[in-house]
């Protein structure tokens, strides 16, 4: 019997979440990482046989380069091998090696992010501890509880565990390293957290399953489909956004769920935890790992998904934040902050890019991602020239701008979908690239508008 992808994915995922109970109770760190990663190695090698050999060779030099170089430029010196890799990892068919599947292109990715995350953790440690005196307390705190010193078999280990191996969340190696070692992290909730985050499933593939009985992508790839009125192709990207979100939402929260029965992301509420960040203020956090008082945890680290932000933020900002939220907070951390001041205003276009190239080589990420900024310019445009008036302008204005802001989210999906730059520009033709119009429209009309304003205030 032949298991189509998304029944693998779900497999992996319905396996994985009880296996956390399992594990987290285990006292010893090294038994515990033992555990996580032949998991995740005998997983890897069920479901993508032998294009594992692409995940070793990359952990492995990516290792031998961070020990070589250093702390100073391992950073600069993993992301380039690890995304010059993505690149012949995608392009291997070419040079006679078996083309990659979608698995282990899921595979491939979530280990690229580990990798090249390690690298800026372990260049930030040592630059943060070379820049604070060596009598301050933040000092002593970021050596505590943020430093980071693994050796190649524990870099090994992160990049194997099986914990959001296909899926996500990413998680940063001290992260990794606090769930391992926490010795209390037995006695944290897991159970309650998990049934609170997994009580959206049920309706979420509902929704998936009825808007995929009557709506499937390769429609869109027949002459019939373009036979069919203008408002029918222009609707038909909107049930076909709800099936992708949809089945990324149960992904992605059945992934949290993953991470909660393990203790994975589990920090005390008082030290203010952040998506993908960890706990950040540290005396706090040393305050509740010296107490013996009952302290209140959450699994704010590895939350990777607000379905409130995504369906019903007001802007396309706020649903970019809100959507796979710890890989928005690898970009933001890894790429987009580290972007040099001399090229600050194409920081969103560079960051989009890299984006793109991460999901693949198709045009069809790149047409969509890199009308990301356009729309986001046109969106601040907007909102400056004509976000004011009474409480009441202002919601109306809210509300189409959330309109429009699902639409383009609509429009660039089928990007994400048919992928192949014919396919997708077939599609957004037959529509008279509509979101390209509007929102260059909505550009021109915002940036005229706002400069009237000023000049009158002036």
């Amino acid at each position: 019997m032949e298991f189509t992808d998304d029944v693998v994915y779900s497999l992996i995922l319905i396996f994985s979440v009880p296996l956390g109970l399992l594990v987290k109770p285990v006292s010893s760190p090294e038994l515990k990482k033992v555990v996580c990663t032949v998991v995740g190695l005998v997983v890897a090698l069920i479901t993508i046989g032998g294009h594992i050999i692409h995940v070793v060779v990359v952990t492995i030099v990516s290792i031998v380069i961070i020990r070589v170089v250093g702390p100073r430029k391992c950073h600069f010196c993993t992301f380039v091998w690890c995304f010059g890799y993505l690149a012949f990892f995608r392009t291997c068919h070419y040079f006679g090696i078996p083309k990659v599947s979608p698995l282990s292109n899921a595979v491939q990715l979530f280990v690229t992010l580990r990798l090249v995350g390690l690298g800026f953790e372990i260049h930030d440690s040592c630059s943060e501890l070379s820049t604070k005196d060596d009598l301050d307390e933040e000092k002593e705190l970021w050596r505590e509880y943020k430093y980071i010193s693994p050796s190649a078999v524990d870099m090994f280990q992160y990049s194997f565990c099986y914990i959001g191996q296909f899926t996500g969340p990413y998680y940063k190696y001290r992260t990794y390293h606090d769930m391992v070692n926490t010795t209390s992290i037995a006695n944290i909730p897991s159970i309650q957290e998990m049934l609170r985050r997994i009580k959206d499933v049920p309706l979420i593939g509902i929704a998936y399953i009825f808007f995929s009985y009557f709506f499937n992508i390769t429609y869109t790839q027949t002459e019939e489909f373009y036979d069919n009125p203008f408002w029918f192709r222009l609707f038909y990207m909107m049930p076909m956004f709800i099936i992708f979100r949809t089945r990324l939402y149960m992904a992605w929260i059945l992934s949290e769920c993953m991470c909660m029965t393990i203790g994975l992301g589990a920090y005390p509420r008082a030290s203010k935890p952040k998506c993908g960040q960890g706990p950040t203020d540290l005396k706090e956090y040393h305050k509740c790992m010296k107490s013996e008082k009952p302290t209140e945890y959450d699994y704010e680290t590895i939350h990777n998904l607000s379905i409130y932000g995504c369906e019903l933020g007001r802007t396309t900002k706020e649903g970019l934040r809100s959507w796979n939220m710890t890989v928005q907070y690898w970009l933001a951390a890894y790429c987009h902050r580290r972007i040099p001041n001399s090229l600050k205003a194409y920081r969103v276009a560079i960051t989009m890019t890299i984006s793109a190239f991460w999901h693949g080589i198709y045009p069809g990420y790149y047409l969509s991602f890199l009308l990301v900024p356009v729309i986001l310019l046109a969106e601040d445009s907007m909102i400056s020239a004509f976000r004011r008036g009474s409480h009441t302008q202002q919601k109306w204005f809210d509300w189409a701008c959330w309109f429009f802001k699902m639409r383009g989210f609509d429009y660039m999906c089928m990007g994400f979908l048919l992928l192949r730059l014919d396919y997708t520009l077939t599609y957004w033709k037959s529509v008279y690239f509509i979101g390209h119009c509007v929102t260059v429209l909505f550009l021109i009309t915002g940036t005229l508008c706002r400069s009237k304003s000023m000049d009158k205030k002036s």
